[in-house]
């Protein structure tokens, strides 16, 4: 948990620095990459997936140690040849994981947020999830776990194998010539995260591309078929928590609502987007149908809550610093209750984003436990030994952002009329 922590207040700025130079060459070049909204969403949504990460909300059925505990043949030293054999067979593993995602209707549930960006920049390669709470990928790792492996090499390999995914997420370079045939490059991943019937369900590589062309899922970009991004069945919100669970939510009504008693329980094991003939009928879905014709969705927001909705994220992302680097202090069940917390504050500032009716609810709500913690605490979580007067500025902060979101609310939400979806 903790060195997991500390690992993060390395890579973030990193992140972010390449995501303001990707930004600032698409301002030199005059191209249009990068949506305010959409780009808040995606980093909303990598704060979501680094809480739940660092607070080890995942159910972890067989550590990969235990497995190389009772299946190894070998025992091999840690040389650098052992770390490339796991770097290879996580990247192996990862490929499958990836393949059965976009092949299974539960497991697609998981992997939605990721494509759910109808852009393709950096910030989308943060869209990441919350809705796993089973690691499956140790069971990929067989392979290395029967030739000896050992885990403290895969636990050292595995953030980077992760974090080595994020470079390829733009549109800002084009093709690289020889490494086009060794590895991932962001062309590849532009056709993976894009919609066209070309390329659908195609590129499942994370960092060598050799596993598409031997499991048959490769598909170059083509000259002549520009990309277009997001998911078929469009998400329609900014709201990375909404994001996580909307296809889990289908799945559950669909279930429900259907006559076909085999197919209440086959429907989550079918292939992606799979629905009971009869549910089809009664419950019609809309998707694309011309991915060159689909508008984006976009509300209309002014400049104001534009800027208010980052002033919200900013202080979501220096509560959980604090978090971070204050773990063994708080304690692993408050620092739950903590995430949790920091959770409902990006619900709250999504929902208005997305110009929902219940935005300044969800903000009261949001608001009124912030301040009974401070006033149960006498203290925001220890804030107050690194100055007296920090914990009023949070509970400033918590009377402030109410008085703001019941003023966006007011003037931009109230008057406009809405459907009843929460992400309305």
């Amino acid at each position: 948990m903790e060195s997991y922590a500390t690992v993060l207040n390395y890579a973030i700025p990193f992140f972010m620095a390449l995501l303001l130079l990707e930004a600032g060459i698409a301002w030199w070049r005059g191209e249009k990459v990068i949506r305010s909204m959409d780009t808040l969403s995606s980093l909303s949504s990598g704060l979501t997936n680094v809480i739940k990460d660092v607070l080890g909300l995942t159910v972890v059925v067989v550590s990969y140690s235990w497995l190389v505990g009772k299946i190894g043949l070998f025992e091999i030293k840690s040389t650098w040849l052992v770390y490339a054999l796991a770097f290879i067979g996580l990247d192996f593993a990862g490929y499958w994981v990836h393949r059965l995602s976009h092949s299974v209707n539960y497991f697609w549930n998981r992997h939605i947020i990721h494509h759910s960006s109808e852009e393709f920049n950096l910030g989308c390669a943060l869209r990441q999830s919350i809705s796993g709470f089973v690691a499956i990928t140790v069971f990929f790792l067989l392979p290395i776990a029967i030739l000896g492996v050992p885990g403290e090499v895969v636990a050292v390999v595995a953030p980077l194998h992760l974090f080595a995914q994020y470079w390829y997420h733009t549109r800002l370079i084009g093709k690289m010539g020889v490494l086009e045939y060794i590895l991932v490059t962001p062309s590849h991943h532009r056709v993976h995260h894009a919609i066209n019937k070309e390329y659908l369900d195609k590129n499942l590589s994370q960092i060598f591309i050799v596993w598409d062309k031997l499991f048959g899922t490769f598909q170059e970009e083509l000259d002549d078929v520009a990309p277009v991004y997001g998911v078929t069945r469009p998400v329609r919100t900014w709201n990375p928590i909404l994001i996580n669970f909307l296809h889990l939510w289908q799945l559950i009504k669909d279930a429900w609502y259907t006559r076909d008693w085999k197919a209440k329980f086959t429907i989550w094991f079918k292939p992606t987007g799979w629905r009971p003939e009869d549910v089809k009928e009664a419950f019609p879905l809309d998707g694309i149908k011309d991915p060159y014709a689909y508008e984006k969705y976009g509300p209309r927001l002014s400049k104001a809550l534009q800027w208010w909705s980052w002033i919200q994220f900013t202080a979501v992302f220096l509560l959980m610093t604090y978090l971070f680097n204050n773990l063994a202090e708080i304690g692993a069940q408050q620092a739950v209750l903590y995430g949790l917390f920091l959770t409902l504050c990006i619900f709250s500032y999504s929902m208005l984003m997305d110009k929902s009716r219940y935005a300044w609810v969800v903000e009261s709500v949001k608001s009124v436990l912030g301040l009974g913690i401070i006033w149960i605490q006498g203290d925001w979580y220890g804030l107050s030994s690194i100055s007296p007067l920090a914990t009023y500025f949070v509970a400033g902060y918590f009377l402030f952002s109410i008085g703001m979101v019941y003023y966006f609310y007011t003037s931009e939400i109230a008057s406009e009329s809405k459907g009843w979806n929460i992400a309305n």
